[in-house]
């Protein structure tokens, strides 16, 4: 099988002129391991399961790797997370079980400065309000946002990742954005009436 998007050494081609298995590896693990954490983060956006979306990256990982010689080149980022977002929908499609955990950005996140605990809770409680608006989403919306703007892919690269043209990706991303400004005024606005009723 020649993988015709990279430049292989010639020591990496076999007598019949064929890429060896190693040389295929060399370039999955350039093309695709660089990716898994952040396949990892979109698998429990679209999940809402941490051991689920840990089952998903790894069967990703896997078709990933069987299809390798399909890649043709360029955004090995965008390649991988089509790759994801598909299992996760055959996932979600297949599943008997509902969902069951959200994911918890303050519980899985990496080693954080200590700040003070009046930082500590306003950080938490919009990392709350931004997240609860993100959920209220229709999904085409959520999968952008949180593709473009976590994950921070390019509209070339969410084009690839999603199928869909790159004219439609500016868009809905602009009716993303704004559906999420709505949203996130509806919550401030929930927030106050609630404040303002506990006060009263």
């Amino acid at each position: 099988m020649v993988v015709a998007a990279f430049a292989l050494h010639t020591d990496d081609m076999a007598s019949d002129g064929t890429t060896t298995q190693s040389a295929i590896r060399e370039s999955f693990d350039e093309v695709v391991l660089p990716h898994l954490d952040a396949g990892l983060r979109l698998a429990r956006w679209l999940m809402r399961n941490e051991h689920d979306a840990a089952d998903v990256v790894q069967e990703a990982s896997l078709r990933a790797f069987r299809y390798f010689g399909t890649f043709t080149g360029g955004s090995g980022r965008a390649w991988f997370f089509r790759i994801v977002r598909n299992t996760c929908f055959g996932w979600l499609g297949h599943a008997s079980h509902g969902v069951t955990d959200t994911f918890d950005e303050e519980q899985h996140s990496g080693g954080r400065p200590a700040s003070d605990p009046e930082t500590l809770l306003l950080q938490t409680a919009h990392a709350t309000v931004i997240e609860r608006a993100v959920r209220n989403l229709p999904a085409r919306f959520q999968r952008l946002l949180v593709l473009r703007e976590f994950e921070g892919l390019s509209y070339r690269e969410l084009a690839n990742a999603l199928e869909i043209p790159i004219g439609t990706v500016m868009s809905r991303l602009s009716r993303a954005r704004q559906a999420l400004r709505q949203a996130l005024d509806s919550e401030a606005n929930a927030s106050l009436a609630a404040e303002y009723s506990n006060t009263s």
